[in-house]
């Protein structure tokens, strides 16, 4: 009995994406279906990095296909095609950047670097190119945390390289002056920098460029959320009331500027005790979650108030790399796919395939 492609497509269109919960048929992630002497392949696209799903969505491909009768051998390829995405009205996108993630929070302490840290090294772990500008000028934390040091060269005087920590590409001010120097600056000077160490890196063809913020909705925050192309922001709280309070403001603050929110993280939700393995929810229970609901915002998750997350990131090796099978790396992974799929469903940015109009003076 032949095989028609009509009945392949049928059985194949059973395995759901684990994130968005539809098919791959209907969403039109099925490509070059071929079918030989009852030989099957066909290739697979996914529109965000998903690496550690492949071997489970490839059994499951290959037991869908089979379950038509004259099936032989299956030949399924997945792969990633990540896009840019359309960003603020007016504002152009940078070169080598295909789409810029905010990574905020309205009050400091809430550990919105970490969350950086290991949310751009999960993502770079599922197979995507990422880098990490660290906007916090007086208070830069992730040359610490991603494990590098040292000068950014410039071989041309006028643009800096970023240096690398575990496959992620970084920018820091940290980087620029001494551990021990304070950044003495007004708004306009700090955002100045800030500028220039966005526009002046040669960032190398990222898929996600993850903007460590400062603290706070004030000139910095805000003439960024204006200034730098990007795709959304993601708010990190924690439980508690008074930074429930902050998360609130820095979340109006993104939607006067038309930067739509991805999700909020709620982090330091609950602490487990090392010896015993309490549970205790010491910033209160679920305030992160109930404030998502309030303004209907993606509730991304969880993350625990962990000893070993600290003591990770201040030795320069982040959770997701120092432990990637344990139980927090994976939320951070579950997360980072979470995140580069509202990314995927967000609209394309044509822009680039618009072409170039100069104006001549005619003689």
């Amino acid at each position: 009995m032949a095989v028609t492609e009509q009945a392949l497509l049928a059985a194949i269109s059973s395995v759901l994406d684990p994130h968005t919960g539809k098919d791959f048929v209907s969403t039109r992630a099925v490509r070059n279906l071929q079918i030989a002497d009852g030989d099957v392949a066909f290739d697979v696209e996914m529109g965000y990095p998903a690496q550690s799903l492949v071997p489970a969505l490839r059994s499951q491909f290959v037991a869908a296909a089979k379950t038509v009768a004259g099936v032989g051998n299956v030949s399924v390829n997945i792969s990633t095609r990540i896009t840019a995405h359309s960003v603020q009205r007016g504002v152009q996108l940078l070169p080598g950047v295909k789409n810029i993630i905010a990574i905020s929070s309205g009050k400091g302490g809430v550990g919105k670097s970490t969350t950086t840290a290991n949310l751009a090294l999960a993502l770079a772990a599922e197979g995507a190119r990422v880098g990490i500008l660290d906007a916090d000028i007086y208070g830069p934390s992730q040359p610490m945390m991603m494990g590098v040091s040292g000068k950014p060269e410039s071989p041309d005087g006028k643009t800096m390289e970023p240096l690398v920590g575990h496959g992620v590409q970084v920018m820091s001010i940290g980087l620029l002056v001494d551990n021990d120097q304070a950044m003495i600056w007004r708004g306009p000077m700090a955002t100045q920098a800030l500028e220039q160490m966005l526009r002046q890196t040669n960032w190398k063809d990222l898929d996600y460029l993850l903007v460590d913020m400062p603290p706070g909705t004030g000139d910095i925050q805000l003439t960024l959320a204006q200034r730098v192309p990007m795709t959304g922001a993601v708010v990190v709280t924690t439980p508690q009331d008074i930074a429930l309070i902050d998360a609130k403001k820095g979340v109006k603050m993104f939607e006067k500027v038309g930067v739509p929110i991805l999700g909020l993280l709620e982090n330091m939700a609950a602490h487990v005790c090392t010896n015993c393995g309490h549970v205790e929810h010491i910033f209160g229970a679920e305030g992160g979650k109930n404030m998502a609901a309030e303004y209907g915002i993606d509730y991304l998750g969880a993350l625990p108030l962990s000893l070993q997350i600290r003591l990770q990131a201040d030795s320069g090796k982040p959770t997701v790399v120092a432990e990637p099978d344990s139980e927090a790396a994976q939320v951070y992974k579950k997360v980072a796919r979470d995140l580069a799929v509202k990314v995927a469903l967000k609209a394309k940015d044509f822009s680039s395939k618009f072409p170039t109009i100069t104006v001549s003076q005619g003689t």
